[in-house]
């Protein structure tokens, strides 16, 4: 069984790649939800919902967020009356938020939601959120404090960022299917995906419990940079990075992690590093991390696989 950790676009695309090489009952995907907000009157679960619709082969390759194909009618009328138009709600997208929102008023938790909306996209893999209690990654800015979705979508992360909050992450209790997974007799990985360390992975790592048990399992637990040579592959991670004071690299994602996990995967690009990294503590595994064809996704998960199963988990590819 292999637990993978997973947020945003390069998060999914990898969890894409690891459902291809492994049965229902062999992998378990848990979600970031602290980028979850209420929008609308609606429950959006960004994170989920790109999980969702890469692993169901519908997601939109382009904007790397929301369906393909998709029309934009019902934003258009929005804007024509007035309403909050920032956020974009695709057509057939808007489905989804319904739907997710009306189980959650008669009762549902989030992982039942989620199981449900997986379960009528075809999907048969276990996708997970982190927690069914709120979670909320409140960014502290010189534009003042910010909801995630206020920062990265309203104002296009362009606020300097000085701290990073997760708010409810104290009291949140992990879901039923994350702690399954990590008390797994037969967890043989976990992966951390090529995800945003600050705001896909760490409000997972905040929740009560989680470094613990990552920090007493026996299995190894490999990690996937999103640095590349000095840039992050998508999104604001490079820029976050800065602004926190430390040089976007390879080396500070396994700062990030130290303690945590046993390997972390580089790109070609930054092979110079692998000393360094190994310094940490941790070994590096070497070789192509860049997902650019559908083919790369199985191929990268694989390659992290191999990796997970030697028994040095040393790095050379």
């Amino acid at each position: 069984m292999i637990l993978a950790l997973a947020g945003g676009v390069g998060g999914a695309k990898l969890a894409k790649g690891l459902a291809e090489l492994l049965g229902p009952h062999e992998l378990t995907i848990v979600v970031n939800t602290g980028d979850d907000f209420e929008h609308l009157g609606l429950n959006i679960s960004p994170d989920l919902d790109t999980v969702m619709y890469t692993l169901a082969g519908i997601s939109d390759a382009v904007r790397g967020w929301g369906l393909e194909g998709e029309s934009w009618n019902f934003m258009q009328q929005l804007e024509k009356l007035g309403g909050e138009a920032w956020f974009r709600l695709g057509d057939r997208d808007l489905a989804t938020h319904v739907q997710r929102t009306q189980c959650l008023r008669e009762g549902l938790s989030l992982s039942r939601a989620t199981r449900s909306l997986c379960a009528s996209l075809g999907l048969t893999h276990r996708i997970v959120p982190m927690s069914d209690d709120p979670v909320r990654t409140l960014v502290h800015s010189d534009a003042g404090v910010l909801g995630f979705q206020d920062y990265f979508v309203r104002r296009r992360a362009e606020p300097v960022v000085t701290r990073l909050d997760y708010a409810g992450a104290n009291e949140a209790r992990i879901a039923d299917g994350f702690r399954a997974a990590l008390e797994h007799p037969e967890l043989r990985a976990v992966i951390v995906c090529p995800s945003n360390p600050y705001l896909s992975i760490a409000p997972i790592l905040a929740l009560p419990g989680v470094r613990e048990a990552l920090r007493k399992r026996r299995a190894p637990v490999i990690a996937v940079s999103p640095i590349v040579a000095g840039q992050a592959i998508k999104g604001p991670a490079a820029k976050i990075m800065r602004e926190l004071g430390s040089e976007p690299s390879s080396i500070a994602v396994a700062r990030f992690y130290e303690g945590l996990i046993d390997g972390l995967v580089v790109d070609r690009a930054d092979a110079v590093l692998a000393g360094a990294i190994e310094r940490c503590g941790m070994q590096c595994f070497v070789t192509d991390t860049v997902m650019r064809e559908p083919g790369d996704r199985a191929a990268l998960a694989q390659r992290v696989l191999e990796f997970a199963r030697m028994p040095t988990r040393q790095a050379r590819s």
